[in-house]
């Protein structure tokens, strides 16, 4: 196998991966596009910059004059080979966890730290510097390939659907936003909202996004005292001021719900005692802990993607409204429906009102595939992993976005996952090796006839 990485390339990309952790690429429209750029300044910087380093890689680069997505290409042939990534990120969180600026780019005990490092900053990067090191050592190439940059991931995919809405699709290709070895399937991705009332009395504004698990949650109001015994006796963690009390979780990214504690469902548990509101009676009584879903919806779960997954990301009450916002994460094998049939029954039970935010179908790609196994022998001759299996998930990639698309890296099976966390970095040796295994697969797939090539 060539080898392609050199420690100017090293060196180049982490420069240019500090200088886009610096940008806060944060959604500030809520959701709402209401002026130009649709998603805030913030994230059109983001893509602005990254289309100028693509310049500079000696690429052809398109800026969506809606300001949406950008593309950057290379090459000519008659197949082109996708990349996509995101430039969006989540909120920081509690920025007093952080032990750096989450947006500045901090080495530190070799790692990077920074928001956007894991997910999708730094495999983007990664991904972009591996083509330099490809196009510098001199290969042809006889496919063109075109990386994609979106800018709505986090929240409704609304740079996908306008990027397949307005231009070609790649013929094959890569998400660098998953793990390695690669994810061949993952799970359909529903996110709704259940709707009730207002209260006088009651006044809620908890979560920040519904794909993150929420690791506080905050109340005002009658009954602080009362309410730190109950949370006393119930052993559950919480900070008390002389007029409010917030309980304490611990944030993980909604796929993986139950590795986190969700501060929401926790500062129910407390509240249904002594405030009694239908939308908090229908957390409690029918998610309450669970991140599964049983209550609601029964076992729901597959052998190719496991079991179903729910959270509850934000709960807002005021004198005029209520909701919360769930997000579901489905198995590959059933469909909505059922899930949304359930969801509207036991909703109405409370007298609340059941209505979709936002749906991705769920992804397979068969494991035999020409695709699957071509990134599957990339990973295993760079690593000389043989143990690791192609993955199923509960995240959503790109992938599910246009056809002949997975998920491959940059998280290793070994590593720790800080997505959506406070203090998210990633180890520099392993930015590094998944820059490497992306120049080989680049190489492979680009500049090769014959994509399971050795490479030799």
């Amino acid at each position: 196998m060539k080898q392609f990485i050199t420690d100017s390339i090293k060196n180049e990309s982490l420069r240019t991966l500090k200088k886009l952790i610096a940008i806060p690429s944060v959604n500030t429209t809520n959701g709402n596009e209401v002026a130009f750029p649709p998603f805030g300044k913030g994230i059109d910087q983001a893509l602005k910059e990254t289309l100028a380093v693509c310049d500079k890689l000696g690429m052809d680069t398109f800026y969506d004059p809606e300001g949406y997505y950008g593309y950057a290409e290379y090459g000519d042939g008659e197949e082109t080979v996708g990349v996509l990534c995101h430039l969006d990120v989540v909120p920081e969180g509690d920025r007093e966890k952080w032990e750096s600026d989450p947006f500045k780019g901090v080495e530190r005990d070799g790692a990077l730290y920074g928001r956007g490092s894991q997910d999708d900053k730094g495999p983007t990067v990664a991904a972009l510097y591996a083509f330099k090191a490809v196009v510098d050592a001199g290969e042809t190439f006889n496919k063109k390939i075109r990386f994609i940059f979106g800018t709505d991931e986090e929240i409704l995919w609304r740079c996908m659907n306008n990027y397949v809405e307005h231009e070609e699709l790649p013929d094959l290709g890569f998400v660098p936003d998953s793990a390695f070895p690669l994810t061949y399937a993952e799970k359909g991705l529903l996110q709704a909202k259940i709707i009730g009332p207002g209260a006088s009395k009651l006044k809620l504004q908890c979560g920040s996004a519904p794909n993150v698990v929420p690791e506080r949650a905050e109340y005002k109001g009658a009954g602080i005292t009362e309410l730190s015994r109950i949370f006393d006796n119930m052993d559950i963690p919480y900070n008390k001021e002389e007029e409010s009390i917030t309980v304490k979780g611990k944030s993980v990214h909604a796929s993986v719900a139950g590795e986190g504690k969700n501060a929401i469902t926790l500062l129910v548990k407390g509240l249904v005692a002594f405030q009694p509101h239908p939308i908090i009676s229908f957390i409690s009584e029918k998610i309450g802990l669970e991140t599964n879903g049983e209550t609601l919806f029964g076992q729901v779960k597959d052998e190719d993607s496991g079991e179903l997954t729910v959270n509850i990301g934000t709960l807002e009450i005021n004198e005029n409204t209520s909701e919360v916002m769930l997000d579901i994460r489905i198995p590959v094998t059933y469909d909505k429906e059922g899930i949304v049939a359930a969801l509207k029954e036991k909703s109405s039970e409370y007298g609340l009102d059941y209505q979709e935010h936002d749906y991705l179908d769920s992804l397979y790609v068969p494991k035999e595939s020409e695709l699957v196994q071509s990134l599957l022998s990339i990973y295993r001759d760079k690593t000389g992993d043989y143990d690791s299996e192609p993955l199923t998930s509960g995240g959503a990639t790109y992938a599910r976005a246009m056809p002949n698309m997975v998920a491959f890296g940059a998280h290793f099976p070994y590593s720790k996952s800080l997505a959506h966390q406070e203090n998210e970095g990633i180890k520099l040796d392993e930015y590094y090796q998944a820059m490497d295994i992306y120049a080989e697969t680049i190489y492979r797939m680009c500049c090769t006839e014959d994509q399971q090539s050795n490479g030799e």
